[in-house]
């Protein structure tokens, strides 16, 4: 289907403000255009509680914010990476996002402050994803949390880290995992799907700032053939939690997300795959213009809700 008439008028709107685009910026310049985008998220809803923690990372402290639902504990958790191609992206970019699955999913959310590149390259996000996830299941009481009730998820590059995540989980034997919901995650390093051909231009994620995000975030193009890096190209999908992934139809990355469900599927992995159409990549955090953010993060609650119970 074409455009839908909000996503086109928001593209209209962030053509006329004449911005470069964020692969033109050194990755500094970036991070400050990029939070101009958080005023398009919806209005942040009140939470029972929110606590900023620092846990201890491999080779720093991780900067984690918790958000608490109302209700009686213990709750399950789901531990959430933000988008921003690990280049950009923070806390405050998924801040309306986490607030909004805490009250509708009724779980702890536990939003990760990972290291970004190019400062600090591959693996370093994996490692603190992953490293807050194990810190979550070991201290889950220390917050309220149920350590048996456990889901990852996240948007772009952190549906990319969640979905890495309930791999080495998996490998590691720890935690134990319930769900994963992948907001249109990069599963792969490439760029030559259907997908990219068809929306690698005209829809604010662009191919070539894919390519940027990806030069910034790897040491080399070896890497990107790693399935910490590229989860669609480890050799077993077998015995992950089940998922959820959302994507969007006019979003580069749209091929490399259902693939990813298509192959979970085939290993035996219970997946939801739902396309949003007529809309774009990082539409969930656009939920202030966008009513299908609105939608996605209902649809990402009630299957969180399902698996929690």
């Amino acid at each position: 289907m074409p455009l839908n008439d909000s996503t086109q008028l928001l593209l209209n709107q962030i053509k006329q403000l004449g911005l470069p685009s964020l692969n033109e910026l050194d990755p500094i310049q970036a991070r400050e255009q990029a939070t101009q985008a958080n005023q398009l998220s919806h209005k942040p809803e009140p939470v029972a509680l929110v606590e900023n923690r620092l846990i201890p990372g491999s080779q720093i402290d991780i900067p984690i914010r918790i958000y608490t639902p109302a209700g009686n504990p213990p709750f399950p958790i789901l531990v959430f990476f933000h988008g921003g191609g690990w280049v950009i992206g923070n806390l405050e970019a998924v801040d309306s996002i986490c607030r909004t699955l805490t009250n509708q999913a009724g779980c702890i959310v536990v939003s990760v402050d990972y290291r970004l590149a190019p400062e600090h390259k591959f693996p370093a996000a994996v490692e603190d994803a992953y490293t807050a996830t194990e810190w979550v299941a070991k201290n889950a009481a220390s917050f309220q949390g149920d350590p048996k009730r456990i889901a990852v998820g996240g948007d772009s590059a952190g549906g990319n880290l969640a979905a890495v995540v309930a791999l080495l989980s998996r490998d590691r034997k720890f935690p134990s995992l319930r769900y994963q919901v992948l907001f249109y995650p990069a599963t792969q390093y490439g760029f030559d799907t259907d997908s990219h051909r068809q929306n690698g231009k005209d829809y604010l994620l662009t191919t070539e700032l894919l390519v940027w995000f990806w030069h910034h975030y790897l040491s080399s193009a070896a890497d990107g053939q790693n399935p910490q890096a590229s989860p669609l190209l480890a050799d077993d999908l077998s015995n992950l939690p089940p998922a959820l992934i959302i994507t969007a139809e006019y979003d580069p990355l749209r091929d490399e997300g259902e693939a990813y469900g298509m192959r979970l599927q085939k290993a035996g992995v219970s997946v939801k795959m739902t396309r949003y159409d007529g809309t774009i990549h990082g539409f969930v955090g656009m939920a202030q213009v966008l009513d299908q953010g609105r939608e996605a993060l209902a649809e990402a609650a009630v299957a969180l809700q399902s698996q929690f119970n």
